[in-house]
Order: structure tokens, then C-alpha cells, then sequence
């Protein structure tokens, strides 16, 4: 059985618990370790018992930094009951630090995989300190036998041209994980007489622009839309995220939600889902495909996009969504505002109509995922082998 030993930055993100998942289901045994940012460290993650590595702090980046330099300190007492696993992921740029150091430790031979599924500002930046990051990011990558990634343009207007990365590229979707029976969610219907339509913004609330432009919006139509806030804010990203919102008269948060136990429930309580972040914007949210959108169109939400980034071309490409020309609340007003049950219907026909595999991630992408990393420590017997004949 491969043993692949996952390194993340945060223990608490849902894409962790959903790519061992995905490991496990695959075949794979996993060893997980990582930091966590919630006060209190995981205890478990989908059935694993963590190692952890310490907190750090959202936004934090020097904080970050120490906790970097703090935990590499301690590495090795950390890692001594480990078996030497088969394969490395690394979660993000810090978590190439201790792959690398890692490797070492365990006879110098494990393939390393770069899992990147954001681009961080910092890396994007045209100073020093950027020029300094990439640089870190093309030495610590540099000998990556993968890199993983969720949105083509990540490969596009990132890696490819600035050869940051010169590994075979795997391209894996924010799909939404189901392992069994995939079901008809329930029909949703458009919003009786008088009642409100409803937009979800759901997921990691970051992005102070969305706020400001959904508050414009809803308080501009009065009470024909509203917006259902779920998730985890970046309280950092905020001047008082919570008051802001409950002052508002057409939104409101309503917490943290479970994922993947309460996909169905929420965006079936939703008429759209907002899939437009402004957080980095230009960069990483130009090119990103969120989670929330496979997440709406699995159950039925119609999906409202930004034109001109990379999710405004996927909805193009697929026929689907509604695509807002600019960030402006007149803008939204024009996409949105005459919205009546024969349209929306027929836009979220269109979104139902689509494969299931659009949108969900099944058995076989598990195994297909092992059997992609198995191929790597086949590669690496090939070459002792032939190293040994030499």
C-alpha cells in the first residue's frame, strides 16, 4: 500500500480533510502533519491523527515565518515514529521547507509533490520581496517530481511563464468529493410571490469588495434579494466583519457550516452562488476556480461569476451562470435585476444539465490520484536500478 505523508499549512482548511479522504479512498496510506490556525490544534482529520506542528495566524506572515523556523527546529523528534513514507505532498510553499528537510531524514529518496492550489500575493509581488519568494519557491521546488494544481490559469499566467516549476503538472478541480451513490439533489424552485431571491456567499469570506458591492446591491433593490453569508471570515481582511453585516438589512451570516454534510442544505436554501473574489485581485482570484463553485452547481445553484477571469471563461465554455460585465452595484442591477421564475429556470436547467462529473470528484478520480503517485515511485526504482547498473 503507498504511504504518502501529507504536509499542510492549516490542519482546519476542508481541502485537507478532503484530499486524504480522496488518498485514503484511493488506496493510499497517510500520515498527516501540519499547522493549524483554529485556537485549538485538530485532534483528528477524516479518521488521521495529526502531528502537529504549532499555530499560525491568517494574514500573519511574519508570525508565519517564525512558526516556519520554530517547527523546523523540533522536526526531527516529531517525525521519529514515522515510517518512511512512499511519496511527500506539500501543501503550499512553507510546507516545501520541511519536505525537503524531511526527505533527508527518511534516505534522501522520496519523491516530492508540490500541491499549490493558490498563489500567494507575495509570490506575485514586483519588489524584492517578491523576487525573493520566487526564488525560494524555484529552490525548494526545483527537484518536485508533481506539481498539483486546481485552475489552469494558475498554470498559465503563473508557473509556465516565469518557470517556476518545471515538474509534470496534475491538474486536480475544487470538485466536491463523493465517494458513493451520486443522487438528484432536490428540486429547488424560484421564490413564491413577494418572497426574496437568494445569493450565497459561502466558504472563506475574504474579500471586502464582494461585501461592499452585495450590501449596494441588496439595499438598492430593498428586500427583492438578500444575501446568506456561511463560512469562515478572515476577521483580518475586515474593519468588524460582524457588525458590518448585521447592520445590514438584506444579509446575514449564519456561521460556519459543515463540508461536505451541509453542501446540500445550504446552497438548496439558495437561488445563486456568488463565485466572485476580489481578495489579490488581478492575480490569484482572476485565475482561481473555487470550491463554491462546484459546490453550487452540484446542487442546483446558478453561479454568478466575474467576466473576464478565469471562472467567467469556465461558465462561458460550459453555457452556464449568470457573468457580471463589472464590479459595480448598477452592473449587478442589470444582470440580476429582472430576474423572474421563467429565467432563472431556465438558467438553472442548463446548470443540472451538465455531467455529474463536472462537478463531482468520485472513486475513480481517487484511484486515478494514487495510481498517479504510485507511478512516481515506480519512476524513482527505475532510476536506482539503472543508476546500480551504470
Amino acid at each position: 500500500m503507498l504511504h504518502v505523508l501529507y504536509l499542510v499549512h492549516d490542519l482546519s482548511d476542508p481541502a485537507t480533510s478532503r484530499r486524504v479522504v480522496m488518498l485514503k479512498a484511493g488506496g493510499a496510506a497517510v500520515s498527516l502533519a501540519g499547522f493549524h490556525r483554529d485556537r485549538e490544534p485538530a485532534r483528528e482529520v477524516a479518521g488521521e491523527r495529526p502531528i502537529g506542528l504549532g499555530r499560525t495566524h491568517d494574514g500573519r506572515f511574519a508570525q508565519r515565518l517564525a512558526a516556519i523556523a520554530g517547527a523546523n527546529l523540533a522536526l526531527g523528534p516529531k517525525f521519529r515514529h514515522v515510517s518512511k513514507p512512499d511519496v511527500i505532498i506539500a501543501r503550499n510553499l512553507e510546507m516545501l521547507v520541511f519536505a525537503r528537510r524531511l526527505r533527508a531524514q527518511f534516505g534522501g529518496d522520496v519523491p516530492i509533490v508540490y500541491e499549490c492550489l493558490d498563489v500567494h500575493r507575495l509570490l506575485l509581488r514586483r519588489d524584492g520581496i517578491g523576487l525573493a519568494m520566487r526564488a525560494a519557491e524555484r529552490a525548494l521546488g526545483g527537484n518536485a517530481a508533481l506539481l498539483i494544481t486546481s485552475s489552469p490559469a494558475f498554470l498559465r499566467e503563473y508557473f509556465a511563464p516565469r518557470g517556476q516549476i518545471g515538474a509534470p503538472v496534475l491538474l486536480l478541480e475544487n470538485k466536491v468529493l463523493e465517494l458513493g451513490p451520486v443522487t438528484n439533489t432536490a428540486a429547488q424552485n424560484a421564490p413564491v410571490p413577494g418572497a426574496p431571491w437568494r445569493i450565497g456567499w459561502f466558504g472563506a469570506l475574504r474579500c471586502r469588495r464582494s461585501l461592499a458591492l452585495l450590501s449596494a446591491f441588496t439595499r438598492r433593490m430593498q428586500g427583492k434579494f438578500e444575501v446568506v453569508l456561511r463560512g469562515r471570515p478572515a476577521y483580518s481582511e475586515f474593519d468588524d466583519f460582524d457588525a458590518t453585516v448585521a447592520a445590514e438589512p438584506h444579509m446575514r451570516f449564519e456561521g460556519a457550516y459543515r463540508n461536505p454534510d451541509d453542501l446540500a442544505a445550504i446552497y438548496g436554501a439558495v437561488h445563486f452562488a456568488w463565485a466572485i473574489d476580489f481578495f489579490e485581485e488581478g492575480l490569484n482570484s482572476k485565475w482561481l476556480l473555487p470550491n463554491r463553485l462546484y459546490e453550487g452547481c452540484r446542487h442546483g445553484a446558478v453561479p454568478i461569476g466575474m467576466d473576464g477571469t478565469e471562472t467567467g471563461r469556465f461558465l462561458e465554455s460550459h453555457g452556464i451562470g449568470a457573468l457580471l460585465a463589472e464590479p459595480s452595484a448598477d452592473a449587478l442591477t442589470a444582470l440580476l435585476g429582472s430576474i423572474d421564475a421563467t429565467s432563472y429556470t431556465d438558467h438553472r436547467a442548463r446548470v443540472t444539465a451538465k455531467p455529474d462529473n463536472t462537478w463531482i470528484c468520485g472513486p475513480a478520480d481517487c484511484r486515478a490520484l494514487v495510481g498517479r503517485l504510485e507511478g512516481l515511485t515506480r519512476a524513482r526504482t527505475k532510476d536506482k536500478v539503472l543508476e546500480a547498473a551504470a
